[in-house]
Formats: C-alpha cells, sequence, structure tokens
C-alpha cells in the first residue's frame, strides 16, 4: 500500500496527487477528443469506471492510435481500389487532391461511425 503524502497551502494540508498516465508524451488527438466527449455524454458507466480505474488517459491514447492508423489504412485502401495514385497526380493534380479529400473525408466517417458505435 502506497503512503500518500502531504504538502501545506496556507492553513491547509492537501495531498500530493497525480494522474496516472500524465507523464506520456502522446498528445491525444482528434479521435481521442471525441471519444471523451462522446463517453461523457452517453456512456456514463463506461467513464465513471475508467475514471475510478484510473485508465482514462489510457483509454483514450488507445482510441486515438486505432482510429488514426486505421484512417490512414481506409485511405489507402480506397486509393488502390480506385485507382488514385502518382500516374493521376502526375495527369491532373487538381483532380487527384479532389479525389484523395473525397477519400479522406469518406474514411474519417467510416472511423467516427467504428468509434461511436462499436465501442
Amino acid at each position: 500500500m502506497k503512503k500518500i503524502t502531504y504538502h501545506k497551502e496556507g492553513d491547509y494540508l492537501l495531498p500530493n496527487l497525480a494522474i496516472k498516465g500524465t507523464e506520456s508524451d502522446y498528445h491525444i488527438g482528434l479521435y481521442g477528443r471525441l471519444r471523451l466527449e462522446y463517453i461523457k455524454k452517453h456512456k456514463l458507466g463506461l467513464y465513471s469506471n475508467l475514471i475510478l480505474n484510473d485508465t482514462l488517459p489510457e483509454h483514450l491514447i488507445e482510441i486515438d492510435k486505432i482510429a488514426n492508423s486505421r484512417v490512414k489504412k481506409i485511405i489507402y485502401e480506397l486509393a488502390k481500389e480506385e485507382k488514385v495514385d502518382e500516374n493521376l497526380k502526375q495527369k491532373n493534380q487538381l483532380e487527384w487532391v479532389r479525389c484523395m479529400n473525397n477519400i479522406k473525408n469518406r474514411a474519417e466517417e467510416i472511423v467516427l461511425n467504428e468509434l461511436f458505435i462499436v465501442k
């Protein structure tokens, strides 16, 4: 069992507490933040459980990493399937940009639906 230490502020002794996982250098991105807002509003039991078990930062980091890698994978697969490649980029850059933006938007939509419905 860990011993709790205290520091004095004014007339009060306050515990020296640290949130587990805050020492990580990982910056929680869009998907982690969206996941946090979603579970706060729609999955209060899960949110409370993550807070009480001190695993919320790890959960958000994991979701963010998985979602980002999933978006990249879907973009790659859709671009390959639709033949949006370097040849198109050399022939018509504006068309390539339009196609890639469309693919990226679809990939993000797919991941957002997975992120909130599946988990």
